[in-house]
Order: structure tokens, then sequence, then C-alpha cells
């Protein structure tokens, strides 16, 4: 008889492959936490939220209030506070560039110039955000309080009049917005430039580029993704932001932000609140979209 035949069927031997059904479903449930997580927190207030927006306008907290599927609270909120919806946008886009100014040179001599001082820096950028956001806006309230060194130093260099100010100005709230949400631009940029292989830039210079065309040919087009990414994790917090405004400006200054803090939390009036918390949402969604549609088509071409 063959030795084959007294081979035990039992024992150590490779064990039979799983279901296939089995592999299928595994990335299924590992996307489950993550997908209740979102829903529960995320899409049900969204569904709330929308659902406030539409209720009756003449209903109040202590009364009740009732869906009544009021369209009509969108164009009257946005028709109530359009110059502050405009003030946000602007705001935050002249914040983005100045950030942009400091950060993208920031972002590359950290990431190509810095050598062994690599890891100190990255932490002068981060550690910043371990501080708590309002007291760093409250720093800035006494950095450019009218008795400070700063606006001390302007007034007599006379760039700022006897009387001139910083604080409660709209210069104030860009450089309260540039400088709370600055890591949040340096820090992909920082990623995507760190990336870059320095023999493309020897390459662009072998092949006699100037400085400028090398990086405007190569590495802006590779800086990218970061680039994106940062602009959007910058520009979409700032345009919401409503603490900088507050604490830093005057109510000439105030963004929609502070609108609807006020609506939900002062004026009670939950209809308004979450109408213009949607169309502050649709906005900037738009803004993005377009931002994303000629990003890549630029860097396609």
């Amino acid at each position: 008889m063959s030795a084959l035949a007294h081979v035990p069927t039992t024992g150590s031997g490779p064990s039979a492959p799983p279901p296939a059904g089995r592999h299928r479903l595994l990335p299924y449930l590992l996307l489950l936490p993550g997908a209740a997580w979102l829903f529960l927190f995320f899409a049900v207030p969204l569904v709330q939220l929308a659902a406030a927006s539409l209720y009756d306008p003449t209903g109040t907290l202590s009364t009740g209030y009732t869906l009544t599927w009021a369209f009509g609270n969108y164009p009257a909120a946005l028709q109530a506070y359009w110059p502050q919806f405009g003030r946000s946008f602007l705001y935050a886009g002249i914040a983005l560039a100045l950030a942009l100014l400091m950060g993208y040179p920031l972002a590359y001599a950290i990431a190509q110039k810095a050598g062994r001082w690599k890891n100190l820096l990255l932490v002068c950028v981060i550690a910043p955000m371990f501080t708590s956001f309002l007291v760093r806006t409250l720093a800035w309230k006494t950095i450019l309080s009218d008795n400070g060194a700063l606006v001390g130093l302007l007034r007599d260099v006379h760039l700022l009049g006897p009387d001139g100010r910083l604080l409660a100005t709209p210069i104030a709230v860009v450089l309260g917005l540039t400088y709370n949400f600055l890591p949040f631009l340096v820090l992909p940029l920082y990623a995507s430039l760190e990336r870059l292989d320095y023999r493309l830039l020897e390459a662009a210079r072998d092949l006699y580029a100037t400085p400028l065309k090398t990086f405007r040919r190569v590495t802006l087009p590779l800086s990218m993704p970061g680039l994106i990414a940062g602009t959007l994790l910058f520009f979409i917090p700032a345009t919401g932001d409503y603490i900088n405004a507050e604490l830093l400006g005057t109510p000439n200054e105030y963004m929609i932000g502070n609108v609807i803090d006020s609506a939900f939390l002062v004026r009670l009036d939950y209809p308004q609140g979450a109408a213009l918390s949607f169309l502050l949402m649709s906005a900037i969604l738009a803004v993005v979209f377009v931002y994303l549609r000629r990003a890549g088509t630029e860097e396609v071409l």
C-alpha cells in the first residue's frame, strides 16, 4: 500500500481558505464604525438643521416651532444679511492671500532648506495650536491694543496717525484670521514640498531655466496637491469664523458667523439661523467646487 494512505487527515496541515463572502464583507465592516459616527453626528444634525430652516418664522422657543416648509426664510435671511456674507468671503480671501505670501516660503524653507532644524521649525509652526483658539485671539487683542508696542512703533514711523489704531478695524480681523489658521495652510504645503525631488530642480537649472521659471514650471505644479489642500483647510473655517470679528473688531466688522451665533444664542431665531447656516454651506461648496475645477484644469495644463 502506498505511504500516502497512512498520512493522517487531521493535524497541523493547511486549513481551508475562508469563504469568499467573508472577504467581500470585510471592507464594509471596517467602514461601519466611521459610517455610523458620521450618520449620528453629521447626517442626523444636518437633517434637523434643514428642518429648522423651514420652520414658521413667527414661532418662538416658548410657543414652539411648526414645520411649514417656509422656503421664504432663505431669501429673507439673505436680503437681511448679504453685507455680512460678502464681508466673510472678503476677509477670508484677503487672509488667505496673506497666508500664502508667508506660508509658502515658510513651508518651502522647512522642507528643502532647514536641514537638522526641520523638526524644531515644525514644532514652532504647530506649537500655537496647543493653546486655546480663544486665548490666541485674546493675545492678538493685547498686541494690537492702542497702548501696545506695535501701534506705538507704527505711530513713531508715521504709518499710523497720532490717533490711528489697529484694534477694532478690518485689519485686526484679517490679521487674526491669518494668524489663527496659518498652520492649516503650512502643514499640507510642507508635506507636499518635502516629497519634492531636488534632482528635478537641478535638471531645470541645467536646462538654463531661471529661478522664477523653475518655480512656475517645476516646484509649483508638484506642490499643487498640498497647495489645494492647504487653501481649502484655511479658507473654509476662516469664512465661517466669528471669534476674530467678535474680539478684534466691532459690529461693523461682523461676519456671517457672528450673525448665526446671535440668531441661535441671543435672538433665539432658529429658522433664520438655520437658513443662514445652509446658505453659508452652499456658498462655500460652490466656491470650493469652482476652485477645484480651475485648480484641476491648471494642474493638467
